[in-house]
């Protein structure tokens, strides 16, 4: 059997051939984080994701999670997509600045990384049992309780930014995390020093002020989490500050100067979807349930549903019609008025209330700190 130095450095070797841009490998202590886990949670700072509380300090316990855990594999996996044109960043950042347009985070553009990272993983572990015999073993995309980003840090993937990502130098943030818990004990990789230094781009950029301290989110207020974790009605307060973002948020990423070297990806899983990118808000909320599900399929905006893909909608046309007050809009909205769902039906009589000019809106649903 091969050395556990010479055994990491195959590993390393088959990963590349399944796709994956880096392998690194971290140890099963991590109580150093546990104070910083449980001071999250106390501020409820998770918002409506209980299974973040609910499993406690599983996540800061490798081996309490799955017994016998002895190492971390941990792999990064880009996602920009093969035709990503340079000055991609600023790009997208015009966007946001096309009130019609809907915007959805690029990772979701193309197959669901959960299918993606999942099935190479576990092909990475039969792997590696091949070749040291049987394997205790148990494979993570972003799947159950594992302190992700804590870990690909700790093994040298890179370092926590102040938006809470984990960013490298060699590959900015736009990539994917997945773990492999092992029952063998490998060498630990070693972490990285963080490179952030004055720069507070990500902070500023927060369309919500989520990032309410270097390394610090207030999930309640993110963009992400409101359109994708978060179940109910978006406060009020919050929606004009979504403006046409539908599902997710990169602000945080596109204006962060590593992502210069963020790297494309070779794998066509990752490729944008025809009619997500640069459709207009009206198109996609025509989408009755059926065309979501068939459009969506092997998509991670599946997960959300068709009830709260409407509701984001609504709330970016809202945003829109404030900006331009636009009869298309509004009629495109008035379809809606009597659907089924409370909560569609609550946003949309939101969004009709929207009208350009009107002095009472912004006043009456925006907090002063935040308009």
């Amino acid at each position: 059997m091969v050395g556990s130095s010479q055994l990491v450095s195959h590993i390393q070797q088959w990963a590349r051939e399944l796709g994956f841009s880096q392998i690194g490998v971290a140890g099963v202590d991590l109580s150093s984080a546990e104070p910083g886990l449980r001071a999250w949670l106390a501020q409820g700072f998770h918002g409506g994701m209980q299974y973040m509380a609910a499993h406690g300090l599983k996540r800061a316990r490798p081996a309490e999670l799955v017994p016998g855990t002895l190492s971390v594999i941990t792999a990064r996996m880009d996602y920009l997509p093969a035709a990503t044109p340079e000055g991609w960043q600023g790009i997208e950042l015009a966007r946001l600045h096309r009130p019609r347009e809907a915007v959805v985070s690029l990772y979701a553009r193309g197959r669901d990384y959960h299918k993606v990272l999942r099935a190479r993983l576990q092909a990475l572990a039969e792997r590696i049992a091949a070749e040291v015999g049987p394997l205790g073993h148990r494979v993570f995309t972003d799947s159950a309780p594992v302190l992700e980003a804590e870990l690909a840090a700790r093994s040298g993937q890179g370092w926590r930014g102040k938006h809470t990502l984990v960013l490298s130098r060699e590959a900015g943030s736009m990539f994917f995390l997945g773990e492999i818990y092992v029952d063998i004990a490998l060498p630990a990789s070693a972490p990285v020093t963080a490179h952030c230094g004055q720069c507070s781009a990500c902070i500023d950029v927060c369309p919500t002020q989520a990032i309410v301290a270097p390394g610090r989110l207030d999930a309640r207020r993110c963009i992400s989490y409101l359109t994708i974790e978060h179940a109910g009605s978006i406060p009020a307060e919050l929606r004009p500050l979504l403006g046409n973002r539908i599902y997710g948020c990169d602000d945080c990423q596109l204006v962060c100067p590593w992502n210069k070297f963020a790297r494309r990806s070779a794998l066509p899983d990752f490729d944008a979807r025809a009619g997500l990118a640069g459709s207009t808000l009206a198109a996609l909320f025509a989408w009755s349930e059926d065309e979501f599900l068939r459009r969506t399929e092997g998509s991670p905006i599946r997960r959300i549903g068709h009830e709260r893909w409407l509701r984001n909608l609504a709330v970016a046309l809202g945003n829109a019609l404030r900006a331009h007050d636009d009869a298309g809009l509004r009629a495109a909205l008035a379809e809606r008025a009597g659907h089924a769902s409370a909560l569609v039906r609550e946003h949309v009589a939101w969004a009709l209330g929207q009208v350009a000019g009107n002095p009472t809106v912004l006043s009456d649903l925006c907090k002063p700190t935040h308009c």
